[in-house]
């Protein structure tokens, strides 16, 4: 089997593109893929890697060989419903989300269990999958993972204050009932190009914005591409879903490993100026079956640093954890949402 390293040595910009493998799904849809690391036959833990808004089964999770041989990882990534290479999926839901993953690790005989990892917007199959089979989950992690503020169990002194809640409800309404207009809007030169957030230190990090330069930042949220109806449909729909009225609260979710063999871990930056870390916090706190880990310097694109993702692997698959990825009890949190201390979440959760 190739792997993505010799796909790309061996190619020349002369090349056709390459036409990934894909699975026909019970519905009648394709689901594209790509595999990493050790071959499936001789791997001891297969990863099913979930990628997010924006983004496709191309998505850089880069892990040392060593690692990958150490370990013996296979990495199983694919373009979700409408994304890359993947036909859409007219009925999508946060529950088709969990199938659909469901369905491809059988179809590509991964047995019984496999990890899942999921990247923000991805990390919404991730609860489905908690949701809906629990069973198939050998382990679990969230990175940066997406919040709905229309969850119930969130508190609403937690959540009031918070500058991103009325954006992403007045975001909500505009994607759900002016579909045509958004489309309209976003394509139009006067207005500022959505793949502008890559530039803006509003959006990201100092250590984001160093990430943004090693990686290709988010291809399909460009004007060029979002003049594609099919691609503002998939990302349309996509939004509405994971911002959209769910049939289940995550945290009245109960362990899917009750025999503590393992655990959910949820990675979190500190100063994540898209997902506020009170939340991610909260959430740990009325889970505690969740591994909550903290990135003092980390923006919204962990990911892509550095170290973070063997970091990531070794606190999933060995149960290791780093003292500096703890989250600080003495931090302050953001005035906005008028917490003071990480204890006092004891009180509003």
């Amino acid at each position: 089997m190739l792997l993505p390293a010799q796909l790309e040595t061996d190619s020349s910009p002369e090349d056709p593109p390459l036409v990934s493998p894909t699975v026909k799904l019970s519905d009648g849809r394709h689901i594209a893929y790509r595999e990493r690391g050790v071959p499936k036959a001789k791997s001891n833990c297969k990863i099913i890697i979930v990628h997010g808004f924006g983004s496709s089964k191309d998505m850089n999770f880069q892990v040392p060989q060593e690692l990958i041989e150490e370990l013996g990882i296979y990495f199983l990534l694919y373009d979700r419903a409408g994304y890359g290479e993947s036909d859409p999926n007219p009925k999508r839901s946060v529950k088709s989300e969990a199938l659909d993953i469901q369905e491809l690790a059988d179809q590509l005989q991964l047995g019984p269990k496999f990890y899942v990892i999921g990247v923000s917007m991805g990390s919404y199959p991730i609860w489905s999958c908690l949701k809906y089979i629990p069973e198939r989950l050998a382990g679990v992690a969230m990175v940066v993972p997406v919040i709905n503020y229309r969850w119930p169990s969130f508190p609403d002194s937690l959540t009031r204050e918070d500058y991103r809640r009325p954006l992403v409800k007045l975001l909500y309404w505009v994607a759900k009932y002016t579909p045509g207009l958004l489309h309209w809007s976003v394509t139009r030169k006067w207005f500022p190009s959505p793949s502008v957030m890559e530039e803006k230190p509003v959006f990201f990090n100092k250590r984001d914005m160093e990430a943004l330069k090693k990686t290709e930042g988010f291809p399909m949220l460009t004007k060029e591409r979002l003049r594609e109806r099919s691609v503002f449909n998939t990302l349309r729909n996509d939004f509405l879903v994971c911002y959209g009225d769910w049939d289940f609260d995550p945290m009245e979710l109960t362990s899917p490993f009750p025999q503590n063999q393992n655990c959910v871990h949820i990675w979190q930056g500190y100063e994540d100026k898209i997902v506020p870390f009170e939340l991610q916090r909260c959430i740990s706190k009325k889970l505690p079956w969740i591994q909550y880990h903290e990135v003092a310097d980390g923006g919204h694109l962990l990911v892509h640093y550095n170290g973070l993702r063997e970091a990531i692997l070794r606190a999933i698959l060995l149960g290791e954890e780093h003292h500096l990825y703890r989250p600080s009890a003495d931090k302050k949190l953001s005035p906005k949402l008028s917490i003071v201390s990480f204890h006092s979440l004891d009180i509003v959760c």
